[in-house]
């Protein structure tokens, strides 16, 4: 389970090795999307072939921001459990909730 410490006042994550690997396979993919994107621009592929290969590297990316909120949500919730700087947690997971409500509407 995602642990973490208060660091002034912001919930700062300690992942394992187990919750860090699918985070750094997911951004592999992405690489390897936007790399097949760029040869598809540089061999003048059509346009909606590459919109198709822009939408996959978004979606892939927006999974990745989900899996990032949902670790950083279950350290914030376990720490304000313990009731360690609670409230800082709390106005933390706020800000980042608030930015991820932005990021999807």
């Amino acid at each position: 389970m995602t642990s973490g410490t208060v660091v002034e006042g912001r919930v700062c994550l300690a992942r394992t090795e187990e919750e860090r690997m699918p985070l750094i396979r997911r951004l592999g993919r992405i690489e390897g999307q936007v790399r097949g994107l760029r040869a598809m621009i540089e061999t003048d592929r059509h346009c909606l072939d590459e919109i198709q290969q822009i939408r996959a590297a978004t979606a892939a990316l927006r999974e990745v921001g989900l899996l990032i909120i949902g670790q950083h949500v279950t350290a914030g919730l376990n720490l304000a459990l313990r009731e360690q700087d609670r409230e800082a947690v709390l106005k933390d997971l706020q800000s980042v909730l608030r930015a991820a409500m932005t990021e999807a509407g």
